[in-house]
C-alpha cells in the first residue's frame, strides 16, 4: 500500500476537510505510511482557505489500533542490533502538532483507539466516538511509557485519580466510560458517527470565526501552563486585536440580521 492509499483526504462543499486513516486490515496501526500521510493530509488542509475544520477518523474496526507490531516498516525496523530509533515508526512529528493547527480537530473515533492512537485522539479538539469503541493506553503493558505527551493531556481531560488508573493498569476501556471520565464529548450508533461528526464540523464552519477558531485554539492550549494573571493580560491584548478585524462586524450584523454570517477564510 502506499503513502497515498494509506490516508484518504476529501473536502466537504461546507468547507470540513476529511481526513481517514485507510489501513483497516491492520485496524489502521501507526507507522510510516500512516504517519507520512497524515502529514500531508494536514498541511494541505491548513493551508487550503476552503477549509474551515478538520475531522479525522478510520476506515474499518479501528481508529488506530497503536504502533504497528508487525511487518514491513513496522516497529520491527525501528529496533534493531544498532540500537532504537523510535522516530523510524514515529514520524517526524509528535502527537501535540494537532493541537498547534489554526484549525480545530474533530476526531471521530469509529473503533479501537489504543496507544499511539489514543494520543492522537486526545490531542484533536473534539472527539466524538462510536459505542463500544474500546480504548487503551497499553504502554505499561508493553513494557513502555507514557508516550509523547499524553501524560500532559490525558490528567487535564479526565482528572488525576483516573489519568493515573488508565496510564498505570494500561486495561481496556469502552467508550461509555471515556465519555463519562470526560475523554469523549459524546458517543453515538457507528452508523451514525459520521453524521454526527460531519453535522457538528459543518455547523462550527458555517458559524464561527476562523480567525477566532484559531486565537481561541492558542489561547486554551498556551494558557494551560501559565499563571492567569498573565494569560488574563495576553487575552486583554487579542481582544483588542479582535476588535480590528472584519470577523466582529459580520459576526454582530449577522445576528442582528437573523441571517448566517459571511466570514472570511483564515488569512496568513
Amino acid at each position: 500500500m502506499t503513502i497515498a492509499d494509506a490516508v484518504l483526504y476529501d473536502v466537504t462543499e461546507a468547507g470540513v476537510a476529511v481526513i481517514t486513516l485507510n489501513r483497516p486490515q491492520r485496524m489502521n496501526s501507526w507507522g510510516p505510511d500512516i504517519s507520512a500521510g497524515l502529514y500531508g493530509a494536514v498541511d494541505d488542509a491548513e493551508a487550503d482557505p476552503a477549509v474551515r475544520v478538520i475531522v479525522l477518523t478510520g476506515t474499518g474496526r479501528g481508529f488506530c489500533a497503536g504502533a504497528d507490531l508487525g511487518g514491513a516498516g513496522s516497529i520491527d525496523e525501528a529496533v534493531g542490533d544498532g540500537g532504537t530509533d523510535v522516530s523510524t515508526l514515529v514520524g517526524e512529528r509528535h502527537p501535540h502538532f494537532l493541537t498547534t493547527l489554526r484549525k480545530p480537530v474533530i476526531a471521530a473515533i469509529n473503533g479501537a483507539c489504543i496507544g499511539i492512537g489514543l494520543t492522537h485522539a486526545l490531542m484533536c479538539d473534539i472527539r466524538f466516538s462510536a459505542a463500544g469503541a474500546k480504548f487503551a493506553t497499553a504502554f505499561s503493558r508493553r513494557g513502555l511509557i507514557a508516550e509523547y505527551g499524553i501524560s500532559w493531556i490525558l490528567p487535564r481531560l479526565a482528572g488525576w485519580g483516573a489519568a493515573m488508573d488508565l496510564l498505570l493498569s494500561g486495561r481496556t476501556f469502552v467508550a461509555e466510560e471515556a465519555h463519562q471520565l470526560g475523554l469523549i464529548n459524546d458517543v453515538v450508533a457507528a452508523d451514525r458517527l459520521m453524521e454526527r461528526a460531519l453535522d457538528y464540523a459543518e455547523d462550527m464552519a458555517a458559524n464561527c470565526s476562523p480567525a477566532s477558531l484559531a486565537v481561541i485554539k492558542r489561547q486554551a492550549y498556551d494558557d494551560a501552563i501559565d499563571e492567569v494573571a498573565r494569560v488574563s493580560a495576553r487575552a486583554e491584548a487579542l481582544m483588542q486585536e479582535s476588535l480590528t478585524r472584519p470577523d466582529l462586524i459580520e459576526g454582530i450584523t449577522s445576528f442582528l440580521e437573523k441571517r448566517r454570517p459571511r466570514f472570511p477564510p483564515l488569512g496568513e
